[in-house]
C-alpha cells in the first residue's frame, strides 16, 4: 500500500543498535571503525548536489549514525533533521555538531515514528547505509516516501546482494582490508537494486537514477559508475501521480 507507515513493533535490530553504540567514540576518527564512510561522503555529498539543491532546504539524515553525512548537508545551506535509534551515535553528533558551531536537530527516533508525526514535512529525504540493517527496510522506505513532501527528492544507498559483493563488501572490506568492523553486514540483508527498486514503486516512489560506488582500498576514494554490484545509490521523487492514485482509493 503507498505510503502505509509500520507503527509496531519498532522495525529496529536491538544487537545492531548494541554495535553501533559500541562504536560511538569512533565516529569522527578518520581512521577509526567509520574510515569508510568518511571517504566515500564527498562522493555521497557530490551526488546529491549534482541532483537537487540543499540551500535552504528542510532536510531529514535517516539513519545518521554520528552526524558525518549531516554536518556535510549542514554547512552546505540545508536545514538538517538527523535521526537514529543509537543512543551513543546521536550523543556522538551532537557533541560534534555543538563543537563545529552547526545547528543540527538530532532525534532518537525511527523514521516510521517520525513519519507518523510529520508526514511530508521534509524537501529532501536521505537514507544512507540503513536498510541492510533492519528488519523490514520495505517499512523505512515507506516511511521516507510519507516523510518527503511531493514532488520532493528520495535519496538511498545500500549494498546488493550477489556473490560479488559478499566477496568484496564482506570478505575483503571487513575480514581482509579491515575498512569497517567484522560483522558490519549480514548477506541474507542484503538489497538487490531490482529489489529496491520495487520497494520504492510499492511506497509511492519513482526511481529516476541509480548508480554504483567504486572503492580503491590502495587511495582510499570512491568513484561513481553505471555498475550496480556492489554498493550503490538511488535517486527517488515521490511522485504527484502515485499521490493522486492513492488518494482516489483512499489510501494514506
Amino acid at each position: 500500500m503507498s505510503g502505509h507507515v509500520k507503527n509496531s513493533p519498532p522495525n529496529i535490530d536491538a544487537s545492531e543498535i548494541d554495535r553501533f553504540n559500541t562504536q560511538a567514540d569512533q565516529w569522527w576518527d578518520r581512521n577509526g571503525d567509520c574510515k569508510a564512510l568518511h571517504d566515500i561522503n564527498p562522493l555521497r555529498i557530490h551526488y546529491i548536489r549534482e541532483r537537487t539543491c540543499l540551500i535552504d532546504k528542510m532536510v531529514l539524515d535517516v539513519g545518521c549514525g554520528g552526524g558525518i553525512l549531516s554536518e556535510a548537508l549542514a554547512g552546505l545551506g540545508a536545514t538538517v533533521t538527523g535521526i537514529d535509534m543509537g543512543e551513543g551515535p546521536i550523543a556522538a553528533a551532537r557533541a560534534h555538531a555543538a563543537s563545529s558551531g552547526l545547528s543540527i536537530t538530532y532525534l532518537q527516533t525511527t523514521p516510521e515514528d517520525l513519519a507518523a508525526k510529520r508526514p511530508g514535512a521534509y524537501d529532501i529525504v536521505i537514507c544512507m547505509e540503513l536498510l541492510e540493517h533492519v528488519p523490514d527496510p520495505g517499512s523505512v522506505v515507506n516511511a521516507c516516501q510519507s516523510l518527503a513532501r511531493p514532488g520532493s527528492d528520495v535519496f538511498f544507498s545500500t549494498i546488493n546482494r550477489n556473490p560479488k559483493s559478499f566477496l568484496f563488501a564482506i570478505i575483503g572490506a571487513e575480514m581482509i582490508l579491515r575498512l569497517l568492523p567484522v560483522g558490519s553486514h549480514t548477506y541474507s540483508r542484503l538489497i538487490r537494486p531490482e529489489e529496491l527498486k520495487s520497494l520504492a514503486a510499492q511506497a509511492g516512489l519513482t526511481t529516476v537514477d541509480q548508480t554504483g560506488l567504486h572503492y580503491n582500498p590502495f587511495t582510499r576514494r570512491y568513484r561513481l559508475g553505471r555498475n550496480l554490484d556492489v554498493n550503490y545509490m538511488m535517486h527517488c521523487k515521490r511522485d504527484f501521480q502515485a499521490d493522486m492514485t492513492a488518494a482516489k482509493k483512499g489510501r494514506p
